[in-house]
């Protein structure tokens, strides 16, 4: 099928994933031992129809001395392993037909490049162990087929988030903490063909003339890419990974991020309607937060989301996905947050959900939660609750409304009934650390009242931040009219009864 197969029958099934065109690396390939390399080559021959020995041959030819290896890597992979990979890349590049193996579904394509890097491995007499040569196969397919040196960090369930700044520099966060791995791309361009296949498949792009762009991987997980000219290291690849598993406020309650009373007045929240606003810093678990939140939607709610790069995962039946667009090379079909948020109020919402608030789109939401779509969620960067709502009210003002300061506030206090605030604590850990509802408008200022906090106690030996979730002590709060109406008032006053004071 590569150039050489006899029956030259490509499977008609489209592939999931489109090869990598490579660039060549610049590391010279590893030699063959002195040994007799013709017998070899002879006795390995693959079957009639299968691949040309005497073109592998030729593609492997390598000097007949090799540089001695220097020191090894972290992660057991020595730089003259990564020699040899290179040598039998390059070898492999030049015997396939790229254009075939693009034809074939992924199976079987990852099928084809194990048995001819098999045959490569035979022809040129590198001597490696059965694990080594495993490893080997796996790392090739995955360079050809996959994201290379990336794949086995996404098999990873525990990583939180990938940071890969440049070609030799690989930083993954797990439990809270920034780690250097040893993992490195074999160039720049090399790096560069992964990001465009990573953005690619959501139908962008990503290169000089664009060297900015937000994408997701196939399981939601969200993809920053920035280039050069822009990025001056190389390539600065940024991934915001999801569990396998999808988290529900039992594991929050698990992980210590809440109480388990407070999560049954998140709960509570979400079942009734409440419009909600959450807000955090950076990687402090917003969008964690919102999946969990709507867990407690009803199946038969028609949910309506919005985002910039597709990450939420309802489970509810009816849902309708909606996601930006970046202009085209001629700068135009752009569609931004705030058309999709106009637009879904002709789709009949019962519910929109905005992934991050942080435009102009700040003002058709709010206008939406006071339309009759109540049980709305956004969320946004903000560091209290208080700065949350000011937040609301620059976004609005920037977007170019000219309506009065107290106007934005009284819109502010009628949408929104509770703010969430999330935070990552210095210990590296996630917490909810507000809960507070909105009341209303005294004179100028917006009056919130925070019904459940989490407050500090210390730290332990390990560094690690000690505290609970205590309540207010506030029996009734504002929206126990709407818990009723849902029949959950006595839920709530359990709730809040149960939460430490």
């Amino acid at each position: 099928m590569f150039g050489k197969r006899a029956d030259g029958a490509a499977q008609a099934t489209p592939p999931k994933f489109a090869p990598i065109e490579p660039a060549k690396p610049a590391a010279a390939p590893v030699a063959p031992p002195p040994a007799a390399a013709a017998p070899a080559a002879s006795a390995t021959a693959a079957p009639a129809g299968t691949l040309d020995p005497a073109r592998v041959a030729k593609a492997v030819r390598a000097p007949t001395q090799s540089a001695p290896p220097p020191g090894p890597v972290n992660d057991g992979r020595t730089e003259e392993y990564y020699r040899t990979k290179a040598s039998i890349y390059n070898a492999l590049i030049e015997t396939i037909d790229l254009g075939q193996l693009a034809a074939l579904d992924q199976r079987t394509a990852r099928d084809e490049i194990r048995d001819i890097v098999n045959e490569i491995i035979a022809i040129k007499q590198v001597i490696v162990s059965v694990a080594e040569q495993e490893q080997l196969l796996n790392d090739i397919v995955n360079d050809v087929l996959g994201y290379g040196p990336l794949e086995p960090l996404l098999a990873r369930d525990d990583i939180a988030d990938i940071m890969v700044n440049g070609a030799n520099a690989v930083f993954i966060e797990v439990g809270g903490k920034v780690t250097k791995t040893p993992i490195r791309f074999r160039d720049n361009q090399q790096l560069m063909n992964i990001c465009q296949r990573i953005v690619s498949q959501v139908g962008r792009r990503v290169d000089e003339s664009s060297p900015i762009c937000d994408a997701r991987l196939p399981d939601g997980s969200r993809v920053n890419v920035i280039v050069p000219p822009l990025a001056l290291d190389g390539p600065t690849l940024t991934i915001r990974k999801f569990k396998k598993d999808k988290l529900r406020m039992k594991d929050l309650v698990g992980f210590g991020a809440i109480s388990e009373p407070a999560g049954k007045v998140l709960g509570i929240i979400g079942a009734a309607r409440c419009n909600v606003l959450i807000s955090g810093g950076t990687g402090s678990g917003k969008t964690t937060l919102l999946n969990c939140l709507t867990g407690y939607i009803a199946p038969d709610e028609r949910v309506i989301t919005c985002e910039d790069a597709a990450e939420l995962q309802l489970q509810q039946p009816h849902v309708v996905r909606l996601e930006t667009r970046p202009p085209n090379l001629e700068g135009q079909g752009a569609v931004h947050m705030r058309d999709l948020v106009k637009n879904c109020l002709r789709m009949r919402p019962e519910r929109i959900i905005v992934g991050e608030v942080r435009g102009p789109e700040a003002f058709d939401l709010l206008q939406a939660m006071n339309t009759g779509h109540d049980g709305s969620m956004g969320t946004l960067h903000a560091n209290s609750p208080r700065e949350g709502l000011s937040r609301m009210e620059s976004m609005i003002t920037m977007g170019g409304f000219s309506l009065p300061t107290k106007t934005i506030r009284e819109m502010i206090v009628g949408s929104i009934d509770v703010v969430i605030q999330a935070a990552r604590l210095r210990d590296g850990s996630r917490k909810i650390t507000h809960i507070t509802e909105v009341l209303g408008l005294e004179g100028d200022v917006i009056v919130t009242q925070d019904l459940i906090v989490f407050e500090m106690d210390g730290e332990d030996a390990n560094g690690k931040i000690i505290g609970k979730h205590r309540s207010t002590g506030i029996a009734r709060p504002k929206f126990w009219d709407r818990a009723r109406y849902y029949g959950l008032e006595k839920e709530l006053a359990e709730a809040l009864d149960a939460a430490d004071v």
